[in-house]
């Protein structure tokens, strides 16, 4: 009895280990099927918010320029459903503000937007020379037509979007982006005026 004893024992154990590692597969298949799920739902909500999904950008560009004042361009397009409004950019190259064009006593003259600007929903929205556009204030260094900038653009509701433009050479409009024929502005609080013709 004694020597059958310890034999059914092992018998039993080896059953008991046959029966633990079936359940560790089941439990590991067990989880492999819900981790897809898992898996899944982080990046559904990934994409949902992700930055992308903002606007898009068209045609971005840059106005090469070798100090002071630049601005950026292209057109905002915003495929959704609710109007979305641009309330600021950024980019290691200079400190931005949002920019309009507007006629004060007789003369085009640019001055930071107040409210941001607003793309409406399935519209679009033009950043263009003699209008809307992202300025950079205070270059760091020159922009040089073929170098790329990164954009990051902050929106009312705290979503962000970066975006990559390319610098261009630029004299249509015949612009000055700063005052003193490209000097950079001694503070943000001036007003400086564009030379246009009344045709653009």
């Amino acid at each position: 009895m004694h020597t059958i004893s310890p034999l059914g024992a092992r018998r039993r154990s080896a059953v008991a280990l046959a029966v633990a590692a079936a359940l560790v597969a089941t439990g590991a298949t067990g989880c492999g099927s819900s981790d897809p799920s898992l898996a899944a739902q982080p990046s559904a909500s990934v994409s949902a918010g992700a930055p992308a999904g903002v606007i898009t950008i068209r045609d971005p560009w840059v106005k090469a320029a070798d100090k002071g004042m630049t601005a950026a361009f292209g057109t905002l397009v915003n495929d959704g459903d609710t109007d979305v409004t641009l309330t600021g950019a950024a980019t290691s190259a200079s400190p931005m503000e949002l920019h309009e064009m507007t006629m004060k006593d007789g003369k085009m003259v640019m001055q930071q937007k107040q409210g941001g600007i607003v793309i409406k929903a399935k519209s679009s929205h033009a950043l263009e020379p003699g209008g809307d556009h992202l300025m950079l204030m205070n270059l760091t260094k020159p922009v040089q037509a073929g170098e790329e900038l990164t954009f990051t653009l902050t929106f009312a509701d705290s979503r962000t979007q970066q975006f990559t433009a390319v610098a261009k050479p630029f004299t249509g409009a015949q612009e000055s982006y700063a005052p003193g024929h490209g000097e950079p502005m001694p503070g943000t609080n001036a007003t400086p005026e564009m030379s246009m013709s009344p045709a653009s």
